[in-house]
Parts: C-alpha cells; structure tokens; sequence
C-alpha cells in the first residue's frame, strides 16, 4: 500500500509518515519501481501500535524504546506518565481556578485583574502570616470573590487564618452559602468541619437551610456544630441533638446553654426531655449529673421544679448536685423558698 493511501486509511499524515520513518520507528518494508514507499500489513500495524502509544502522551522516543527493546517493562514508563498527568491537571486545575476567580471579580481592566491575580497569590503563599494579611488588608477596590474565600477556606489548617477568611466570607455580597456549602459532601473530615465553621457564621435563611441538612448528616462532629448554630437561631428541631451532646459530654455546656436560651424562647418539650435522658442512663451518674446541670440552665420554675424532684433521687451524687443547683436557682429566679432543696 502507498503512503497515500495508508494516510488516507490510517488518519496519519503523510509528513508524519515520512518523520516515523526517518526516526526509524516505521520504516516501509517495500519501495515500487517508482521509488515510492510501499507498505505492508505489518508496517501498518506497527503504524496503529505508534499512534496508540503517542496517544497515552509518550514521547516518540520512548514509544521507539518500548517497540524495539524486548525487555521492556511498561508498568514503570505508564506509571511515570500518570505522574506526570496528575500534575499537569494539577496545574491546569489551579489555572482554571485563578481564571475563574478573575472572572468573577468582574475586573473593568487589567489593572483589575492582575490585582486579583496578585491577590489569589497572597491566599496561595506559604506562610500563613502573609495568607492572613491579605484576607484582612485587600487591594483597594478590589472585592475577594466569595467563590475564592470558599475555596480558600475548604483548604486552610491555620486556625488564625480560617478566622479571617470565615470573618471575610461573611462579608461578601457573592453566594458564599453555596460556594462554602459543597465542602459539606467532601470525604475528607478536615474539609466537612471547615465548612461547617464558615456556615454557623453566614446569617440568612439560605445558611440555616443548610445547617437544616447538616442537622441529618452523618458527620457526629458536623452535626454538633449544626445543632449548636441552629438552637442559637431558635430551630427547635435542634433539641434532640443538644440533649445527646450533653449525654456524650461533648459540648456538653455550650448545649445546655443553648438549650436553656431555646427554652426562655418559648420551645417546649426540653426539660421533659432532659429527664427522660437521665431516666435512660439510671447507673451513670456522670450522665447525669450533667443532664441535671442542664436542667439548672433552664428558665425560672421549669428548672426549679425539675430540679426539686431530683434532690431525693436514688442516687447520691445526682441528689446532691440537684440540691446545690436548688438554691442557686432559688437565688437567681427568686423562686420556691425556705426548706426546698434539702436532701
């Protein structure tokens, strides 16, 4: 077969055929009386065997070496060549990402865009102090990007600098809610709790919507933090959690704290609640005497009352933690009198 006709078949150029052959990676087995190059069923195989190496990213050199040598080993070469891949994406992924946050930022010049350029090297820096100074001391008239503090904020382990990009987010008037929002569906922890702290921080509708859905994750520690912001917001639907906070003695207090507020706000159903959960636990007292310390946190009688029924409780420990904190609601609410709380 002529060198027309197999670039015609093969979809290689003819050029390209003349360099394969001048490197000696496919050389025609055959020349007509004319001189011209004639091939044959194997060349043209040796052809598609070329094509579909350089279409891996291999160089013509080492598909010459991986065809000629006979002890050659791909795994090692391939391996190299999805190393090199990774980063290249790597990089394109960063370009894309820096173009994006340009466009985002709506420059109206270069100007514009070569100080956000000068900015997404600042969040990108080494040294925290600098990645700091530039979430706190911008260029001027140059807004970050709330898809850029999201980014940034998915990614940063100092917590003095994810302090200032959160502080930052919370101020932008981009959809900071969604961009930080999709660190929640990471499969790295680290990412889900960074995420979870931006979010506690952004006020609206739009942010307790989420913390809603963070509330029924599967994330134990996620939905900690949910529950937290969204009892501070007045979300009923908190309470279960809280109350299993203080069960675990995680966040016990700030839980109690938050449930004592939801409590004064009118949610009904915690302080049943609370005793229902130290009925559940009859012979662990650390349990609780912290459930018990709970109940201290709610609002006037409601506390007083719950509390005045576990002085004579069978257990101890929890008698005499409900006696003490008897008197100190007694003293802080101006409530019940002389002779209760006495075990």
């Amino acid at each position: 077969m002529l060198i027309g006709e197999v670039a015609r078949r093969s979809g290689v150029s003819t050029r390209m055929l003349r360099h394969y052959d001048a490197l000696g990676l496919v050389r025609p087995t055959g020349r007509t009386v004319g001189g011209y190059r004639e091939y044959s069923a194997d060349d043209i195989r040796r052809i598609f065997h070329v094509e579909s190496l350089r279409s891996l990213g291999m160089s013509l050199r080492q598909i010459g070496r991986a065809l000629e040598d006979p002890a050659f080993v791909p795994s090692e070469l391939v391996g190299d060549l999805i190393r090199r891949t990774e980063d290249r994406l790597k990089r394109e992924q960063e370009l894309l990402d820096r173009l994006r946050a340009v466009d985002a930022s709506a420059p109206s010049g270069w100007e514009g865009a070569l100080r956000i350029v000068e900015l997404l090297r600042g969040l990108n820096s080494p040294g925290a102090a600098r990645r700091q100074q530039t979430v706190l001391a911008p260029a001027d008239d140059v807004p970050v990007p709330a898809e850029v503090l999201a980014r940034a904020i998915l990614a940063e382990s100092d917590p003095n600098v994810a302090g200032a990009l959160r502080w930052a987010l919370a101020r932008t008037d981009g959809d900071a809610v969604a961009n930080v929002a999709s660190g929640l569906r990471s499969e790295n922890a680290d990412v889900r709790r960074r995420a979870i702290l931006a979010l506690i921080e952004l006020p609206g509708d739009e942010a307790t919507a989420v913390l809603m859905d963070a509330l029924a994750g599967s994330d134990p520690a996620v939905r900690r933090h949910a529950a937290l912001a969204l009892g501070a917001r007045g979300v009923g639907e908190a309470v279960p959690t809280l109350v299993e906070m203080v069960v675990e003695g995680r966040n016990d207090v700030e839980a109690a704290e938050v449930l004592g507020a939801l409590a004064d706000g009118g949610a009904g159903g915690i302080v049943g609640a609370l005793v229902e959960a130290s009925a559940a636990h009859p012979a662990d007292s650390a349990v609780r005497i912290r459930l018990t310390q709970a109940l201290a946190e709610m609002p006037g009688t409601l506390a007083h009352g719950a509390l005045q029924q576990l002085t004579g409780d069978g257990d101890r420990a929890v008698a005499l933690v409900a006696s003490a904190l008897v008197k100190v609601v007694e003293e802080r609410e101006g409530v019940g009198g002389e002779g209760s709380g006495s075990t």
